[in-house]
């Protein structure tokens, strides 16, 4: 299972505003280029995509820059993740992809589909349970505190 390098890019673009948010500064995307070592073109490509999805406000001219909407503890990764690339798995994959056939051979009793459906479900279980803010801390902590929380959501269930 991979994940986009524009999820990735993503990410990294957040966490460096994050960090910039809690310093009261935007970011230029030479700033986020360099920083994180990934060409301006793709930086603006996916700053592009995150402000229209509404995660990013920009400012053009001397002093402008990207900044954050919204604080980090206020951004969804999940939503994040679903601007950037949508769902690992969608039921409507099945639909597009069945071959030459008209219905997918395994349509009426699909192993396979419910596989995939488990997978996307755990998927957005931890995604939609995690902020920027999260993202921002320390791996050590971050490992600790998702830890927790999925201990804790498997005990509700």
């Amino acid at each position: 299972m991979k994940f986009t390098a524009q999820e990735e890019y993503g990410l990294r673009c957040l966490v460096r505003l994050g960090y910039a948010f809690k310093q009261g500064i935007g970011l230029t995307i030479p700033d986020i280029s360099s920083s994180e070592n990934i060409s301006e073109h793709n930086i603006a490509k996916t700053l592009r995509i995150l402000r229209l999805g509404g995660f990013l406000d920009s400012e053009r001219g001397r002093t402008g820059g990207y900044t954050l909407t919204k604080s980090p503890e206020e951004i969804n990764i999940g939503k994040v993740m679903n601007v950037l690339g949508g769902k690992f798995f969608e039921t409507s994959y099945c639909q597009n992809h069945f071959s030459d056939l008209t219905i997918c051979t395994h349509s009426p009793d699909c192993s396979i589909r419910s596989f995939w459906k488990i997978i996307q479900s755990s998927i957005d279980q931890v995604m939609n349970n995690l902020t920027l803010q999260d993202l921002l801390s320390s791996e050590k902590i971050f490992l600790e505190e998702t830890r927790k929380m999925l201990e804790a959501q498997d005990a509700n269930q």
